[in-house]
């Protein structure tokens, strides 16, 4: 496909569906590895045939690429030249009858309420200075009492966390924003942080430099402490709880979040509007553990559950 179509395409994507920078540089890679591969096999991504586009797919899996991969592949490429189709850059769209190898649906990796407590205090003593300890602190509590994408967490302004809040307004994919509550030690935690921050404000303007806009700041280009920052983190801090590291991502504990909340009881549409999941779908894939809850219930409670067997 000719740069300018892809641009095309991908500008399209920001301006009409409200897609993330990170979804845009997806975009970007799978479907520059379709080109990358049509060029090679003398074809034309302008004029690729339904044939062209499957033998690319075969050659995904040909080369041992994960189920999920090879959907998301192909679910950029059918984006793209529906976009073609509709915006009148070609008069087909070749992608239509293409289905995909769907994707595997695997339960969520999570972490147990008492792994999670050693996370949290890990993050309390964590850190050479009362800053870091503060900081990590903050991020973690907010992060389980939320259920927040670590994207979300890491950008939070700091007009956010005024006025010592009981809900916290976070700006999710597409711009869409959400309200969630915050639990008393979440609060206490940004309360803490947000004095120190507010210190460090006074001494930069006395220094004659603008605050920083961001709750969680960093010299960095991007003016906030990075996802990958944050990644390594975590990573520390499951060494310092005595939780494997193997398990603990900063998804784990938007997982984690979402199913002690089925655990205890909490509604299926309250997780989804918590999580900012667009379908109740997506946020049924942690029924598994009400089916363990409900089985659990009636194990201890049915008057038969103990009746010895004929």
């Amino acid at each position: 496909m000719s740069g300018a179509w892809l641009s095309a395409f991908l500008e399209a994507q920001a301006a009409e569906q409200g897609a993330s920078e990170n979804t845009l540089l997806a975009y970007a890679r799978d479907l520059g590895d379709f080109r990358d591969w049509l060029t090679d096999a003398g074809g034309d991504p302008e004029t690729a045939t339904q044939a062209q586009i499957e033998a690319y797919l075969v050659h995904c899996e040909a080369q041992g690429l994960a189920r999920a991969t090879r959907a998301r592949r192909l679910s950029a490429i059918k984006q793209f030249y529906r976009y073609a189709f509709e915006d009148r850059l070609r008069g087909d769209n070749p992608a239509i009858r293409i289905k995909g190898p769907g994707r595997e649906r695997r339960l969520p990796k999570t972490l147990t309420e008492e792994e999670v407590d050693r996370l949290l205090s890990a993050a309390r003593n964590h850190g050479r200075r009362k800053s870091d300890r503060l900081r990590n602190t903050c991020l973690m509590e907010l992060l389980y009492a939320t259920g927040m994408r670590v994207s979300e967490l890491v950008s939070l302004p700091v007009s956010a966390a005024r006025g010592d809040p009981r809900m916290l307004l976070i700006r999710g994919k597409g711009g869409k924003e959400r309200m969630v509550p915050l639990s008393s030690p979440a609060r206490a935690a940004l309360a803490e942080w947000l004095a120190h921050c507010d210190a460090a404000a006074e001494v930069a303007r006395a220094r004659g430099r603008a605050p920083s806009p961001f709750l969680f700041a960093s010299g960095g280009k991007s003016g906030h402490l990075t996802r990958h920052r944050f990644y390594g983190l975590i990573k520390e801090l499951a060494v310092a709880g005595g939780v494997s590291p193997d398990k603990v991502t900063p998804h784990t504990l938007r997982h984690a979040f979402a199913t002690h909340l089925l655990a205890n009881g909490a509604d299926l549409r309250a997780i989804q509007t918590l999580l900012g999941h667009a379908d109740v779908a997506t946020t049924e894939i942690y029924t598994h553990v009400l089916e363990e809850r409900l089985k659990t219930l009636v194990l201890e409670h049915h008057p038969l559950a103990d009746s010895p067997k004929d």
